[in-house]
């Protein structure tokens, strides 16, 4: 699922190609995609794009006459830029904008269709819209903590629940754990300030380098390939490799349909946390 930096490098991208642009024509493909009723989805064509943002994972086009698209792309919902009038794609697409100068088209892996679209109507009504979680990066230290202590849940469960903090997922969670030195499964009860102050800027910071990598790599491209699992991620996905830091192999815990990524050595103490589907995977001899 597209996470605050993957959402920041598409509103990177969608900015220079919609902004001030009226949308000409939209065709949906998938009867899933739309998930309201009033306004009706026509009323939306010619008018143009005034704002791009973030709520939360969603991506928020502001149209003329205080009307929202909002878009939830979830796991494996994606855009793509193609030439003026492009065809939806037969087997993936969901959707297809027309512009003047280009088609944004609105594609989904898989078999099922978990791809959003909602349209409305009124600033207010976003609201339903919004999951709640704080933004990190306005927040203070004491709302952070007490976001975190909510509820006792894992680090991990918190970090990804959205709810409680905005646009991480379970790719750049394990990211800012492993940067922050602290287990996946610790419990947020147990977290004293010093812990919760370092967890906060790691935050902040895995979640800034990455997005200004992902910007600088793009330029002004339109991103083709976005994904949980990026080159230069130092644990998510890296199960077996070595960590960046300590060369120790990363470990994973599988639950549901998610994983958990974490190195023993810098994380839980040189514990391997259980799991019923991964054996560890031990260093090699030296």
């Amino acid at each position: 699922m597209p996470e605050y930096p993957d959402i920041e490098l598409y509103l990177h991208a969608l900015r220079p190609r919609l902004l001030g642009q009226p949308i000409e024509r939209m065709r949906i493909a998938s009867p899933f995609l739309l998930r309201s009723v009033d306004p009706p989805i026509d009323a939306v064509i010619g008018s143009r794009v005034t704002s791009l943002h973030r709520l939360g994972k969603r991506i928020v086009w502001e149209l003329e006459g205080d009307v929202f698209l909002v878009f939830h792309l979830m796991i494996a919902g994606r855009f793509r830029w193609r030439e003026p009038g492009a065809p939806v794609p037969g087997r993936v697409g969901l959707a297809a904008f027309d512009f003047e100068k280009g088609t944004l088209i609105l594609t989904e892996a898989g078999a099922r269709r978990h791809a959003s679209l909602y349209v409305v109507a009124g600033r207010g009504h976003l609201v339903d819209h919004d999951p709640g979680g704080i933004d990190v990066f306005t927040s203070t230290q004491d709302e952070f903590a007490r976001q975190l202590r909510r509820e006792n849940h894992t680090l991990k469960r918190a970090l990804t629940d959205p709810r409680l903090f905005s646009g991480i997922g379970n790719a750049y969670s394990d990211e800012i754990l492993l940067a922050s030195r602290l287990s996946p499964l610790q419990l947020t009860s147990r977290l004293g300030d010093e812990e919760i102050g370092r967890l906060l800027t790691e935050t902040r910071a895995v979640l800034s380098r990455w997005r200004e990598a992902l910007i600088n790599e793009a330029g002004e491209t339109f991103p083709e390939k976005v994904t949980a699992f990026r080159e230069g991620m130092a644990a998510h996905g890296r199960f077996g490799k070595p960590c960046p830091v300590c060369g120790t192999p990363i470990q994973r815990i599988k639950y549901a349909s998610n994983e958990a990524n974490y190195c023993p050595t810098c994380q839980t103490g040189g514990v391997v946390l259980k799991d019923r589907e991964s054996a560890p995977v031990k260093p090699s001899a030296r």
